[in-house]
């Protein structure tokens, strides 16, 4: 057994929510069905925290950035920027980075045309990867870079860029017009020439004319966020003397991952969504235990569900993460002498909105996950409600950061 601590941290993204009629005035956390986190909660302190700093956006950059310790109203200079370092793309001094999503856009009755989904369909990675690799050979002459991502996730680089466009994130806007939103690009003749050419490509591709015939949504337009330029940010070994790993689907949070110096880990069939590899998240965080002090495992299914507007999905999310997540993680965890644990949400995705709010959220700490009692089956259960009524608040995500690992 091993003798020195360990650090663990479990994002539930999106999880949180409001309470909703349908269910009786609980939230989807409080009505799914997640005995070994209600078990865990007896063996440890519930409480809320406020992950996203006043006058910043609700997006999980900010929110899991502070979860890691770091205040985003220094170090966060947007989106886009983690996930190139999780690509392996090297951003120069003077490069933008900018996420960009492959969307569905359709015209309704009256001739408005709105943002059917922000993810097309919640399109596959090989067919997403077919239509960036024609996206790239129709704009080679342009200083414009194309990288392709995982599933709708991609990323566009623009040397010597200009910031300061107001840009909306996709899922923030699901059914409604996206003309008002999609004009800050007409400002700029580059970015309306490749959107222009973009969908020029797109409407005609062999992918979506199959996806279309299989009565699927296809991926018909661009949808440029999230910009920002390579942040300066210290690692956590720096800091506070800990290495570890993360562990996650999204680009996102393994570009974080790589700023902080943790060791971004790849594990086959994640999907962030409901058909992702759970298992193969469990053991890879075990392992990277054997090797480390700190593991960071990142859940992006809730928060999926929470943009499609999906109780159903979201419920399934936060069940499946309790039995295919937690169960297995804390039984493979007993192999470690020493062992803090934090469970949280990083923002909510209330189902009612279909998009982050920048309420706080619930959280749970473990101070010693193998040590004390072995819970019991009446303990309060893990969610908002109770969190709330522990008493128990953490100013930020910096803050909790620092009292999980005890300084």
């Amino acid at each position: 057994m091993q003798m020195e601590k360990k650090y663990v941290i479990l994002v539930g993204d999106g999880m949180g929510d409001y309470p909703l009629a349908e269910l009786n005035g609980r939230t989807p956390l409080e009505a799914a069905s997640t005995p070994h986190l209600d078990r865990l909660s007896s063996r440890g302190r519930l409480g809320m925290a406020r992950t996203i700093p006043d006058c910043m956006e609700p997006g999980s950059d900010v929110a899991n950035m502070s979860l890691l310790g770091y205040d985003p109203r220094i170090y966060h200079t947007g989106r886009a920027p983690l996930e190139a370092a999780s690509m392996g793309i090297r951003l120069e001094e003077r490069d933008l980075a900018f996420r960009c999503n492959l969307v569905n856009l359709r015209r309704d009755a009256s001739g408005v045309m709105r943002m059917a989904d922000y993810s097309a369909g919640h399109i596959s990675t090989p067919e997403s990867r077919e239509l960036i690799s024609a996206l790239q050979e129709a704009t080679a002459g342009s200083v414009l870079r194309l990288y392709p991502g995982v599933s709708y996730r991609h990323l566009l680089v623009w040397p010597e860029g200009p910031q300061g466009l107001p840009t909306t994130p996709p899922h923030d806007i699901t059914g409604e017009p996206s003309d008002p939103y999609g004009a800050v690009y007409l400002t700029d003749p580059v970015l309306t020439a490749f959107i222009r050419k973009a969908e020029q490509i797109l409407a005609g591709h062999p992918v979506n004319l199959n996806r279309q015939r299989e009565g699927k949504l296809t991926a018909n337009s661009v949808w440029l966020w999230g910009q920002g330029r390579a942040p300066a940010m210290p690692t956590l070994k720096e800091r506070f003397g800990l290495n570890g790993a993360m562990i996650s689907a999204v680009d996102l949070l393994k570009g974080l991952g790589v700023y902080a110096g943790l060791e971004p880990i790849a594990v086959p069939g994640a999907t962030g969504y409901l058909d992702t590899n759970y298992a193969g998240k469990v053991q890879a965080a075990i392992e990277a235990l054997r090797r480390g002090q700190l593991v960071f495992i990142h859940v992006e299914a809730p928060d999926e569900a929470g943009h499609e507007g999906s109780l159903e999905k979201k419920i399934r999310a936060i069940e499946d993460l309790d039995v295919k997540v937690v169960a297995p993680l804390v039984d493979g965890l007993r192999e470690f002498a020493a062992v803090r644990m934090l469970i949280v949400t990083d923002h909510l995705t209330p189902i009612e909105k279909k998009t982050h709010v920048a309420d706080p959220v619930p959280f749970l700490l473990v101070e010693d996950l193998n040590g004390g009692n072995a819970g019991s089956s009446d303990a309060p259960a893990f969610c908002e409600k109770t969190a709330r009524e522990s008493g128990w608040r953490v100013g930020d995500g910096v803050d909790l950061f620092k009292v999980f690992i005890g300084t």
